[in-house]
C-alpha cells in the first residue's frame, strides 16, 4: 500500500468540533444557506419540477403526489461514485483491505472529478427514459460529495473543489427529473462513533488489528454523537439542494444486527419529513414499517421469499437495484459491461412485481459515465420508445 503511507494532517478533529452539534437536526439550520425549497400551500404555488404533472394533487397532499409519481416512474438511474472509483478500487477496499482510517483519508487527494458533468448525465437518464438519478452522497467511507459544515472529508474541500449533489441537482430541478439521495446510514468507516462491531454485526468496520487509533471504544464510544452527526447532514442535503425526490439509506444489516433502538431512528424519519413533507423514505427491507418503499437489491426477492410477500402485500412501491457491471468502478470490466437485452431483462423482472428498477452505472475515476453504458442506455431508450416497456417475466 506504499501509495497511501504519507502521513497527513486530517484527523478527528473535525468530528469533535459538530459531535453536538444537534440532536434533532435543528440547531444547525440556521448556519445554512436560505432553503430554495418549494412546498405547496395554496393555489398558484411551485411545485418540483419533477412532479408537476401532479400539480393539483401536489397542493392538497405533496406525499401522496410524491407517490404517485414514484409509482409510475418504472425507472431510475444509480450512480455510484467516491475516492475509490478516483483510485479505481471497489467501494469497499476500506474494509476489505483493512486500510486503516487515517491513511484512507488521504486519498482524498486523488479526487478531482474532472469529467463529471451532471448535464450530459441528466441527458442520459432522459434518453434512457429514465424519471430519477439517484447518487451516493455518502458512502460507507464517510466521504461526502457534497458540501458539507460537519467535516472536510468532502468533494468541495478535495483537489475537485465541486460540489457534486449541488450540480447534479440543478440540472435535475432544470430537466424534470427526481433527485434521490442515497445516504450510508447504518454504516459508517470513518466517524469514531458510528456503529462498532462489539455491539453490532453486519460488517460493522472492518477488523483492525491493532485497533484504529481513530475508533471510539468502550465507554468512549457514544452512537448519539454519531446519530448527531447524520441529522446535521441529513438537514444540509434537505435544505441545501432544492427538492429532493428520496432519501435512500444503507447500511442495512448494521442497525439489524444490534440494539436498533439506539439508532432513533423515528427522530430520523421525522426529520426528514419536517424538512421535506414529499420527500420519499426508503431502508432496503424497512427498519420501522414507516419507510414510503422498499428498495431491497435485485436479487434478494428470490433469496428471501417471506420479505418479498411482506412486501407485495404491504401495497407499497418496490424499486430493485442492480449494477450494469460492479457497483463501483473496475477497470478489470472495462468493454464487458452488460447490454441493452440483459438490461430489458431486468426491466420485465421488475414489472413482474410492478417495480422500478434502479440501474447503476459506476462512475469512472473522473466522475464521467463509461462510454459502453452511455451507448448501450441511448438504445435502451429508443427501444423503449418503438415497443414500449417490456411486459412483466
Amino acid at each position: 500500500m506504499s501509495e497511501i503511507r504519507e502521513p497527513d494532517s486530517i484527523g478527528r478533529r473535525d468530528f469533535m468540533r459538530y459531535s453536538t452539534m444537534m440532536a434533532a437536526g435543528t440547531a444547525v439550520v440556521s448556519s445554512l444557506s436560505s432553503c430554495s425549497l418549494r412546498l405547496a400551500g395554496s393555489k398558484g404555488v411551485n411545485v418540483p419540477s419533477y412532479l408537476k404533472r401532479y400539480a393539483d394533487l401536489y397542493a392538497r397532499d405533496p406525499k401522496a403526489a410524491a407517490l404517485k409519481w414514484f409509482r409510475n416512474a418504472k425507472f431510475g438511474l444509480f450512480m455510484h461514485y467516491g475516492i475509490y472509483s478516483a483510485i479505481q478500487r471497489r467501494a469497499w477496499c476500506q474494509y476489505q483491505d483493512k486500510i486503516p482510517v487515517a491513511e484512507y483519508e488521504k486519498l482524498k487527494k486523488r479526487f478531482t472529478a474532472r469529467k463529471f458533468d451532471a448535464d450530459s448525465i441528466t441527458d442520459l437518464a432522459l434518453a434512457a427514459k429514465m424519471k430519477y438519478v439517484n447518487i451516493t452522497t455518502k458512502h460507507h467511507d464517510g466521504f461526502c460529495l457534497f458540501k458539507t459544515a460537519t467535516t472536510d472529508f468532502n468533494s468541495f474541500d478535495s483537489p475537485a473543489k465541486r460540489d457534486i449533489v449541488a450540480e447534479l441537482a440543478a440540472a435535475c430541478d432544470k430537466k424534470g427529473l427526481g433527485l434521490c439521495l442515497y445516504y450510508s446510514h447504518g454504516r459508517e468507516w470513518r466517524h469514531p462513533d458510528a456503529p462498532n462491531n462489539n455491539a453490532w454485526g453486519g460488517k460493522a468496520r472492518p477488523e483492525y488489528n491493532p485497533p484504529d487509533p481513530g475508533y471510539h471504544y468502550g465507554k468512549e464510544h457514544d452512537i448519539n454523537r454519531y446519530v448527531d452527526y447524520m441529522h446535521a447532514q441529513l438537514t444540509e442535503l434537505l435544505t441545501n439542494y432544492g427538492s429532493i425526490a428520496s432519501i435512500w439509506l444503507d447500511g442495512y444489516g448494521v442497525p439489524v444486527s444490534g440494539p436498533i433502538k439506539r439508532f432513533r431512528i423515528p427522530e430520523t424519519y421525522a426529520l426528514i419529513r419536517k424538512l421535506q413533507p414529499q420527500t420519499l423514505i426508503s431502508a432496503k427491507w424497512g427498519y420501522t414499517g414507516d419507510e414510503d418503499y422498499y428498495a431491497p437489491e435485485y436479487h434478494w426477492l428470490t433469496k428471501n421469499p417471506g420479505k418479498t410477500k411482506k412486501a407485495l402485500a404491504s401495497g407499497k412501491p418496490i424499486e430493485l437495484c442492480v449494477p450494469i457491471a460492479r457497483w463501483s468502478y473496475n477497470p478489470k470490466t472495462d468493454g464487458k459491461h452488460r447490454g441493452v437485452a440483459s438490461i430489458w431483462r431486468n426491466l420485465a423482472y421488475a414489472a413482474r412485481f410492478r417495480a422500478n428498477l434502479l440501474l447503476n452505472t459506476a462512475l469512472r475515476p473522473e466522475g464521467d459515465v463509461d462510454k459502453q453504458d452511455a451507448a448501450n442506455l441511448r438504445k435502451l431508450g429508443e427501444k423503449i420508445r418503438c415497443e414500449g416497456w417490456p411486459k412483466p417475466a
